[in-house]
């Protein structure tokens, strides 16, 4: 049996947002699962928050980072509303205690897949309740503190390096294999990167890329360059 799902008081607080239609709420929890139909499921609604959500925090990044350029804004845009991001967001809400789901499903509340789709899908819902001014408020209150404070760099290390010397005119870095041990079914490389003028960095990995990675890390810590 799906469990009650109409007492949403505690939820709506956390969203901010107060439903006018309980029944946009209700479908905006409901898996397909414990639908009796793909149409009495989320679907939809995740389908419409996804694109409101991306509006919304590409509308945010423009307003706040003037400075920022097309390329940063975009991988700015990509931490915001990648799924595991949203499912971030859809524990803060505390939506698990609240999701329609079939029996076969109980155990899977907590997967990233369902909370993701479900933060989507509330804010379809809030945007169809109410307006997109009201659905942006809900967006920009859950996800402008991530925004400020991303999870993860921006950029990988090797990306970073690179930008870093495109912008001061130097050449791009040089990778080179300095060395390999350990048997052929588990190497460990041994990579250096150069950047004129720069003393070389050196890391070790178990696989090349691997390897490039940590030097290219290497290289902007030591120079106290950072990768947002």
């Amino acid at each position: 049996m799906a469990p009650k799902t109409l007492d949403i008081e505690p939820l709506e607080t956390r969203i901010g947002h107060r439903f006018t239609n309980r029944d946009l709420a209700a479908l905006a929890l409901t898996h397909i699962s414990g639908a009796s139909g793909r149409r009495e499921s989320y679907q939809r609604l995740e389908f419409l928050g996804d694109r409101v959500l991306g509006l919304v925090v590409a509308e945010l990044l423009y307003a706040s980072f003037p400075e920022a350029e097309e390329g940063e804004l975009s991988r700015r845009l990509a931490d915001l509303v990648r799924r595991e991001t949203c499912a971030e967001v859809a524990r803060e809400w505390g939506v698990e205690a609240h999701l329609r789901l079939g029996e076969g499903e109980r155990q899977a509340s907590n997967k990233v897949t369902i909370l993701s789709d479900v933060c989507e899908s509330l804010i379809g819902a809030v945007f169809l309740d109410a307006d997109y001014a009201a659905a942006k408020d809900v967006i920009v209150r859950a996800f402008e503190p991530l925004m400020r404070a991303p999870r993860r760099p921006l950029r990988d290390p090797k990306t970073a390096l690179q930008e870093w010397a495109q912008a001061r005119g130097l050449e791009a870095p040089l990778y080179r294999e300095v060395g390999r041990a350990g048997p052929h079914h588990a190497p460990e490389f041994t990579i250096s990167v150069t950047v004129t003028g720069f003393a070389s960095a050196e890391a070790k990995g178990s696989s090349k890329r691997g390897a490039e990675q940590a030097a290219a890390l290497q290289f902007l810590a030591r120079e106290g360059i950072g990768q947002q």
